[in-house]
């Protein structure tokens, strides 16, 4: 797959000559300095290697901006800032940012530490050699939450025991998503119950 810019500048070719330009100005005085016509636009196409550092200043910026909006809805919810992207092996147009990681008591004994992610694409969570499977490019975004074991980043796998893929919830409308990272986050029943009413 090959990439080019598409918002580039188009260059201009040199202005044609006119043989009676010098009359031209004789008779009103002025010079006539028409803009030169643009050249047929020209493809500058980018290596992979820029696609992905493109891709994942996105990403980032989303995730940064997302981890404000979360932090800025109730004081008692604060969740630590963990943002690094990945770009997908192939196509670095696609990737993921990890936002944010915490850990959530389900019931008394029941502690689960989670992870929450925004993909510029849809897919399903894969097993654990992949951990997307039937990746579809054409959607515009993914938000998820999986439950993890051990800290977050390179040394972190998916918790299984929770489920089957780990998945605590997945969706394409950032509203839910962001009620569902909530409501992960919320310290106690009375928040949740805040969350509950929005």
């Amino acid at each position: 797959m090959r990439y080019y810019e598409v918002n580039r500048q188009p260059s201009f070719a040199p202005p044609p000559s006119k043989s009676n330009a010098h009359s031209e100005f004789l008779r009103t005085g002025k010079i006539s300095r028409p803009r030169p016509p643009a050249l047929p636009d020209e493809r500058r196409y980018l290596s992979h290697e820029e696609v992905a550092e493109q891709t994942g200043r996105k990403l980032e910026a989303a995730g940064e901006t997302t981890h404000a909006r979360l932090n800025n809805f109730h004081r008692l919810i604060t969740l630590p800032k963990l943002i690094f992207h990945r770009t997908l092996d192939g196509s670095p147009h696609l990737g993921y940012c990890h936002v944010t990681a915490a850990r959530t008591f389900f019931a008394a004994d029941n502690m689960v530490s989670w992870s929450f992610y925004i993909a510029n694409f849809s897919s399903d969570i894969g097993d654990e050699e992949e951990f997307f499977s039937r990746i579809n490019p054409t959607s515009s975004r993914m938000y998820f939450a999986v439950a993890v074991e051990g800290e977050a980043g390179e040394g972190a796998k998916i918790d299984r025991r929770f489920r089957k893929n780990g998945l605590l919830f997945r969706t394409g409308d950032p509203r839910e998503a962001m009620r569902n990272v909530l409501m992960l986050g919320a310290p106690d029943a009375a928040v949740r119950d805040i969350i509950k009413k929005l």
